[in-house]
């Protein structure tokens, strides 16, 4: 069996591997780690400590590594230690929580969002690494997206910018929508600043890579307008849908 002191020496070099963000070295000494965790003692309190240090740094480094997969895993398998033992280091399991609740928000799984927030105590539902994403949740659910555009700015831990950018990047897409739909053309300028961007060069990239069918014209403004011969509504044969929809009615009745 691995001596104690040199799982400690391991889970050292692997929190030096996150720090560094040495994803393949890492992945290689954590998978070396949870095999040694297998071995290890039961409702041994030196064992549940390195355990625990184990799989935070497991989601830490599934984040440099932009793993969402992985992170769930590592998630799954703490929480059993997190429910089982008050030995844990409060404020890392506050950031864990945070950043489990980060998660569920960009995979927009806002029903087991809800449904970890009925598990926290006062106390986590208030540290701040907690309190970042609950806020965000309450600033989505009313559309505030400048509110949290802005919070981006204000990240309680580096570990939150992966989960952040792809928030913003789904806010972003919000906003477009609702500017598809209200207007017909905007200008570049304006464009820009609705949508929270820092130049007219980063507005067009994410024309050129989310927005292909927005059209800039020869006055340097952006049409929504959808491209000629696209499908109208007096385009859809409604009449011809109708009637299919009735016959599979029918025929599903004569089954049933």
């Amino acid at each position: 069996m691995t001596t104690i002191e040199n799982l400690r020496v391991a889970i050292e070099e692997l929190r030096i591997k996150v720090e560094n963000g040495d994803v393949d070295s890492g992945k290689t000494i954590l998978s070396q780690l949870k095999v040694a965790m297998l071995e290890f003692p039961n409702n041994t309190p030196e064992y549940i400590q390195m355990s625990l240090s184990i799989l935070e740094l497991g989601i830490l480094l599934s984040i440099v590594d932009e793993d969402l997969s992985a992170f769930a895993r590592n998630v799954a398998q703490i929480k059993i230690y997190y429910s089982n033992t008050s030995t844990a280091d409060n404020n890392m399991k506050c950031k864990v929580l945070g950043l489990n609740l980060m998660y569920l928000l960009v995979e927009n799984r806002l029903s087991e969002f809800h449904a970890e927030l009925e598990l926290l105590s006062e106390v986590e539902a208030s540290a701040p690494f907690v309190s970042f994403p609950i806020n965000l949740e309450r600033q989505l659910m009313v559309g505030s997206y400048d509110e949290v555009l802005k919070a981006g700015l204000h990240i309680p831990d580096q570990s939150y910018q992966f989960f952040m950018d792809n928030l913003l990047q789904t806010v972003r897409d919000s906003i477009a929508d609702c500017l598809e739909v209200s207007h017909k053309t905007m200008g570049i300028g304006d464009a820009v600043k609705m949508m929270k961007f820092d130049s007219s060069e980063e507005l067009m990239e994410y024309i050129e890579e989310y927005r292909d069918d927005w059209i800039i014209d020869e006055g340097n403004n952006l049409c929504f307008q959808p491209p000629a011969g696209g499908c109208k509504g007096s385009d859809i044969p409604s009449m011809e849908l109708i009637a299919q929809n009735l016959s599979y009615a029918t025929e599903l009745e004569r089954i049933v």
